[in-house]
């Protein structure tokens, strides 16, 4: 099994996904809004997570994966950027159309990233958000492209601003995957296992998602749809039931750093994370 290079350019889509406020609650849930964020939690006057984007076109990916022949036994999220341009609606149809647009070969024993960019539209016709995803396929390097350009982020050398802790609950994954993403390593152990993990293991949207609930709520509370632009590398995963931390520096007037670490180990999960957000 071989990536197919062929797929360079190749157009996905047009993908539709139907949600609506039920839709919208569940996702607030995954990531771990609660009673005290009613503005997520109930339909009356109901606003629009920022990564809600993102489970909700999550179709994306997988077309990703299927038209590059990526071995799914060792695939993972590697990076992660969102764009927004008009505030989401709280219901809907999204309509989603990409194409991959980048390989890059790290080698044989450490594996390739496959980039692909979208545009997706409300069936009002707004555009809505753009996602640029990077998939990690550990298993399908050496096949002697160049390897990607690195996008260093470097944080201050200072404590950060807002440190906000959260306790993923030990079946978050379960209810995570609800919102889209139906992949058998968050749920099955013995397809963990084969893909090298102990146990099933948090998806990485549903930390960076936890990532997006911490940004929003220290540096727009109340104001989702402010935020403009999101980025991220998944750097290690997380078993379900780990607390964790998002760290944030604020670095210039609408402009955050951010990180989330493993409250136990001190392991870096998500790594040159960027917020940008009108004040």
């Amino acid at each position: 099994m071989a990536l197919d290079k062929n797929a360079l350019g190749k157009r996905i889509g047009p993908l539709s996904r139907d949600y609506s406020w039920r839709d919208v609650i569940l996702y607030a849930l995954a990531v771990g809004a609660g009673p005290t964020e009613m503005e997520y939690c109930y339909e009356k006057k109901l606003k629009v997570l920022p990564t809600f984007s993102l489970a909700t076109t999550f179709d994306f990916f997988w077309q990703m994966a299927k038209v590059s022949n990526i071995n799914l036994t060792g695939i993972l999220h590697g990076e992660q950027e969102l764009i927004f341009h008009n505030t989401i609606p709280p219901e809907g149809t999204f309509t989603t159309e990409g194409a991959i647009t980048n390989y890059y070969d790290k080698g044989r024993d450490r594996g390739a990233l496959v980039v692909g960019k979208c545009e997706t539209f409300h069936a009002n016709g707004t555009r809505l958000f753009t996602s640029i995803y990077s998939l990690f396929a550990r298993l399908d390097g050496g096949f002697g492209n160049s390897e990607a350009p690195k996008h260093k982020v470097t944080y201050p050398d200072t404590k950060p601003d807002y440190v906000v802790e959260a306790s993923p609950s030990d079946n978050q994954h379960l209810l995570y995957r609800l919102t889209g993403d139906y992949f058998a390593l968050h749920v099955d152990p013995e397809f963990a296992k084969k893909s090298g993990f102990e146990k099933p293991i948090m998806h990485g949207a549903c930390t960076f998602g936890y990532g997006c609930h911490a940004l929003v709520n220290k540096l727009t509370p109340g104001r989702p749809e402010n935020v403009k632009r999101l980025a991220c590398r998944f750097s290690q995963y997380l078993y379900p039931g780990v607390p964790i931390k998002t760290l944030i520096w604020n670095t210039a007037k609408g402009r955050a750093l951010w990180r989330i670490i493993n409250t136990e180990s001190g392991a870096t999960l998500i790594d040159n994370g960027i917020c940008e957000y009108e004040t």
